[in-house]
């Protein structure tokens, strides 16, 4: 199996990341999830840090790993601006190789990027190699068909490559610069159920554009059963499945994320 991801998460993105990326319902969510599973912990996926630096204001022991070097990186960089220390690993899931085990690992918004069916299989028996016995996963991951804008319609033939947005996201950056964002679908292919997006960001000073990335990101798209039969091939047991961020089974047509909680 090759290592090689294809993510868009470095340079600018990465920058975007964790200028912007902050908050939102989830947090607590999971927050909750270790408390309730217990610590260590490890936030998989951990980004720019928007789940894992409010989990550490809160006094939990928990690590990060990312794909993304840079990201790991700009993680570090806000954790010891806030005085917090924190073990980051610039790892992907498929090749996560950390020196403890945990009794709680979280995966938010990461599952599918980057890689194929092969490194997703691989990652998830990876992370369960990383949970103490009956140590808890809690993924979540959201429906293909549900996802606005995705591209992702399998009623009919898209027209790929999209074009790139008349107007982006632009947002000014905590050094004065401005920054502005705009992504399309590059293609989708339903039969290997598998999707490339491309991202651009610029950057202004001064209204003058001082730099330029464009980047693009391999997702396996994924349903609910093809998760489960996953989980349970990497060894997961006591697989549970709920709608939202709530404790109730998922309810089609209005459920857009799903959380799946599997035990080692």
């Amino acid at each position: 199996m090759k290592d090689e991801l294809r993510i868009w998460h470095y340079g600018l993105v990465a920058r975007w990341w964790a200028e912007f990326n902050e908050g939102g319902d989830d947090v607590e969510y999971f927050r909750r999830a270790i408390v309730a599973s217990g610590e260590p912990a490890l936030d998989a996926g951990c980004g720019t840090g928007r789940l894992l630096l409010p989990f550490l204001r809160a006094g939990l022991d928990v690590d990060g790993s990312d794909a993304s070097a840079d990201m790991v990186e700009l993680c570090q960089t806000k954790a010891r601006s806030e005085g917090l220390s924190v073990n980051l690993y610039a790892q992907p899931m498929h090749a996560l190789e950390l020196p403890r085990r945990y009794r709680t690992i979280v995966v938010c918004g990461a599952f599918g990027l980057g890689g194929t069916r092969a490194h997703d299989l691989e990652g998830l028996r990876r992370i369960r190699k990383h949970l103490e016995p009956d140590g808890t996963l809690v993924m979540d991951h959201t429906l293909p068909n549900l996802e606005a804008g995705a591209g992702a319609t399998w009623t009919r033939k898209p027209r790929l490559p999209q074009d790139w947005p008349e107007q982006g996201d632009r947002r000014r950056a905590s050094d004065g610069t401005e920054l502005e964002l705009r992504w399309r679908v590059l293609a989708f292919d339903p039969l290997e159920q598998t999707t490339t997006r491309e991202i651009c960001i610029r950057q202004y000073a001064d209204e003058r554009e001082v730099a330029n990335e464009t980047r693009s990101i391999d997702i396996c798209v994924y349903l609910k059963n093809e998760i489960e039969l996953m989980l349970a091939s990497a060894g997961f047991r006591e697989i549970r499945v709920t709608g939202g961020l709530e404790d109730r089974p998922p309810r089609p047509w209005d459920d857009a994320r799903i959380v799946f909680e599997a035990s080692a």
